[in-house]
């Protein structure tokens, strides 16, 4: 499939994809957002609490903004987001769903300074050719493209979008269903083969990890931290269920690493990081992990992200 330049920001056909892509699409990102507004209700409870205080414990990255009455909307002015790339490689597509090859750098969905520059950003402003047959008035199969699960900004690999909100469902009933068996005891075996999805991904870690083949059950939840107020994801007693399969693909003892694949079971929120530093065998170059990660046994040894 030829890609040609329109107004989707698809790339012209002489730059060609990558070699696996079918094709690459994506729009550069205008020089500012268009702001964000935060609307919540404020209710008196009998304290003495104004305005600033509401504002200032619910946004503390935020500077707080006077208003009347019980509803209240916060009009952030439009800023210039940190650097993102904009193109896309898709690396499959059908009636339903696509296969896109997320760049590092890059946010799946928004959150925090990243409110436009996200690959649903990109999908939202293609111009998608649906089949005749879904001209059609029923919502299930209208065009909808959103990504049904999610990476990292910093990591890159393979993600899935679904075209129509029935391919979401379904696509989303299927990466929960990995996410609920994961809690469950019960053979490997049998739990591969009841899995639609398998999420495989390759790492580098530090330090020589001794058994080819390590299953890591802890579970992963949010947690209390100093200064950040939703609190960061960590290996915690009290979080939800999470299964991580790490498999030594190559000892590089000369650099003290390890390369490896990981088979997530679920999808929590940074879990292959912080299962990894949970082992002691933290990602190499990740800031973010605690320097007494080695020990899995210090509560302080799990991996801090928010």
């Amino acid at each position: 499939m030829t890609a040609s330049a329109s107004a989707s920001g698809d790339i012209p056909a002489e730059d060609a994809p990558p070699t696996g892509a079918l094709y690459s699409f994506g729009t550069p990102w205008p020089e500012f957002n268009e702001g964000i507004s935060y609307t919540d209700t404020f209710r008196c409870t009998g304290a003495t609490t104004t305005l600033v205080e509401f504002y200032s414990t619910s946004y503390k990255s935020s500077a707080p903004l006077p208003g009347e009455g019980s509803k209240l909307v916060y009009h952030r002015l439009p800023w210039q987001e940190p650097f993102a790339p904009h193109l896309l490689d898709v690396l499959y597509e059908d009636d339903d769903m696509i296969a896109l090859n997320k760049p590092s750098g890059l946010q799946v969905l928004p959150k925090g300074l990243f409110q436009q520059r996200t690959v649903l950003a990109q999908l939202q402003l293609k111009d998608w050719k649906m089949p005749s047959s879904f001209c059609s008035k029923r919502k299930y199969v209208q065009s909808h493209p959103v990504p049904v699960h999610r990476l990292g900004r910093g990591t890159s690999g393979l993600l899935l979008c679904a075209k129509t909100k029935l391919a979401k469902a379904q696509l989303a009933a299927y990466f929960a269903e990995g996410a609920t068996n994961a809690g469950k005891s019960r053979d490997e075996t049998d739990f591969c083969k009841s899995r639609k999805i398998l999420k495989f991904y390759r790492a580098l870690v530090t330090g020589i990890l001794e058994n080819d083949e390590v299953m890591i059950t802890q579970p992963i939840g949010l947690v209390r931290y100093p200064g950040v107020a939703e609190g960061l994801y960590a290996a915690c007693s009290s979080g939800k269920p999470a299964m991580s399969k790490v498999c030594v693909l190559e000892r590089l003892e000369n650099h003290n690493q390890t390369l490896i694949q990981v088979e997530i079971h679920s999808g929590r929120p940074h879990q292959i990081r912080i299962h990894l530093s949970y082992i002691g065998h933290p990602l190499v170059d990740d800031q973010n992990h605690s320097s007494s990660a080695t020990n899995p046994t210090d509560s302080r040894g799990t991996a801090r992200y928010s």
